[in-house]
């Protein structure tokens, strides 16, 4: 009877784990790990994003017709580029971005008032792009325009971002020697 009884004290010492604390525990560590998921989430979404330096993408490049079919002081709405080509009084092109400098939203051409107008702040800009009417900060932006036997190439590759206008953003035909202001 004595090795019962030593039996029974060594089974009374060791604490019996309930199906509850146990389940307990199981909770807690499942708690542990969704928090920790929501934290490595939050630190995620505010680390900045790392620059890739783009390739030369040729699907971006749009051959948009020929210089004889747009006619002098015309804007033409390219959508799926996103993206306005404005054929210049003085016969030069502009490949101007479809959105709004402020916030982004899309700029559309007012034909009555020669004027870009946007919908959201009411911001206005003249045919080149530059401001005149702000919470705009800066002029639309534009994209590299390459004119090769009369065809007009844009490349939307690439914004090109500017604080206004300036006669050397303006692409000219080959039949235009003189860049006329």
């Amino acid at each position: 009877m004595k090795k019962q009884e030593k039996v029974e004290k060594a089974k009374n010492k060791i604490p019996e784990k309930s199906r509850r604390s146990i389940l307990r525990i199981i909770w807690m560590g499942l708690g542990i790990v969704a928090f920790m998921e929501i934290v490595g989430v939050c630190l995620t979404f505010f680390k900045p994003a790392r620059k890739q330096k783009a390739k030369k993408n040729t699907d971006n490049i749009s051959d948009v017709g020929r210089t004889d079919e747009y006619e002098p002081g015309s804007v033409t709405p390219f959508v799926r580029g996103r993206f306005y080509l404005v054929h210049l009084n003085a016969g030069g092109f502009l490949a101007i971005s479809s959105k709004c400098t402020h916030l982004g939203c899309t700029v559309p051409w007012n034909k009555k008032i020669n004027r870009f107008v946007c919908p959201c702040h009411s911001s206005e800009f003249d045919i080149t792009g530059k401001v005149l009417s702000s919470p705009a900060p800066r002029a639309m932006d534009l994209y590299k325009i390459e004119i090769t036997n009369n065809r007009i190439f844009v490349d939307t590759d690439q914004r090109i971002q500017r604080k206004g206008f300036s006669q050397d953003q303006i692409a000219y035909p080959d039949t235009i020697k003189t860049k006329v202001p």
